[in-house]
């Protein structure tokens, strides 16, 4: 059971999932992301706070953005890597946490494997102390969720009653995909497609209300954006994908599939790519791509995130 995430006031706790947060709060954060990403900053806002990035998976773009944020913030980083940690002889997650509470730190950025993992420790963690959900398990990945719909404010404005997005590639197994899609719902996005193969699509209620297909091309058929998810190549090894040629041929998005969206649609992928794959270099690098603008706002919204949980502590 996921811990609540705000206090009886309404404010924030935890951030563990865009689902069922209310769109007030999404919006709020927007807002405090689009004044950092406009080049303001608050150094003093988290000054002697300390912030841990509690990592039991790899990462690069979530875990420097998610530093690089607290730093602004002035905030005191800690950097934990489970490969040289206490986990290594056999240390729980929960120990860690409370191994690290211990030396006086009130702030968790943490990504594991496993679904669920997150909402576990916020539920052992001090009251005080604030946890950020980095990407557990295939559930969900909210600041992930709150950048792109950044993006996609700042590229089409603030009201999404009009937006149709398409979201392609492997959902079933992707974070990303949930909280874009939670995101899209609370904020009132007027269509939201899905397109994948049917192996990779979940059938477990995640896409309900969108209109899911297996045609590309239909399916970019006048939208404003399109959001590519990375095909996880493992999926063949599990006989999902028969093989990459396959996939690119049939939901690879190219620069002659893109002139079936709107002119002035946009172009979303999380990272990292597979070039050639879910999404050609021509598309990737070209005038419609918003894929590095996503990374560069990565860092405004988890500085909203942090101020938000930590700023009033």
């Amino acid at each position: 059971m996921t811990p609540d995430q705000t206090d009886d006031a309404g404010a924030l706790r935890h951030l563990l999932t865009l689902d069922r947060l209310p769109r007030a709060a999404i919006e709020s954060l927007l807002d405090r992301a689009a004044h950092f990403a406009a080049g303001h900053d608050a150094r003093e806002a988290l000054a002697g706070v300390a912030v841990c990035t509690l990592f039991f998976e790899p990462s690069t773009r979530t875990r420097l953005s998610f530093q690089l944020a607290a730093q602004r913030l002035g905030a005191d980083v800690l950097s934990f890597d489970a490969s040289t940690s206490s986990t290594t002889k056999g240390e729980t997650a929960h120990d860690t946490l409370k191994t690290i509470e211990a030396m006086g730190v009130r702030g968790f950025v943490v990504r594991d494997k496993r679904d669920g993992a997150v909402a576990e420790l916020a539920a052992v963690a001090n009251r005080g102390t604030a946890l950020v959900n980095a990407g557990d398990g295939r559930s969900a990945h909210p600041t992930q969720g709150l950048l792109d719909m950044l993006t996609l404010r700042q590229a089409k404005g603030a009201d999404f009653s009009r937006l149709k997005v398409v979201i392609v590639g492997d959902v079933l197994h992707s974070r990303v995909a949930r909280s874009d899609l939670h995101a899209l719902r609370a904020l009132g996005a007027a269509e939201i497609r899905v397109c994948g193969p049917a192996s990779l699509l979940p059938s477990d209620g995640t896409l309900d209300g969108c209109v899911v297909s297996h045609d590309l091309d239909a399916a970019l058929d006048g939208v404003d954006a399109a959001m590519m998810l990375r095909l996880q190549r493992e999926r063949m090894d599990d006989g999902l994908v028969a093989s990459l040629d396959d996939y690119h041929r049939d939901f690879g998005l190219t620069a002659a599939r893109l002139r079936r969206a709107a002119p002035d649609a946009v172009v979303l992928h999380p990272g990292p790519m597979n070039r050639g794959v879910e999404i050609t270099d021509e598309v990737a690098d070209g005038a419609q791509s918003l894929i590095l603008r996503q990374v560069g706002n990565g860092v405004a919204v988890r500085m909203a995130v942090l101020e938000a949980l930590l700023g009033r502590r």
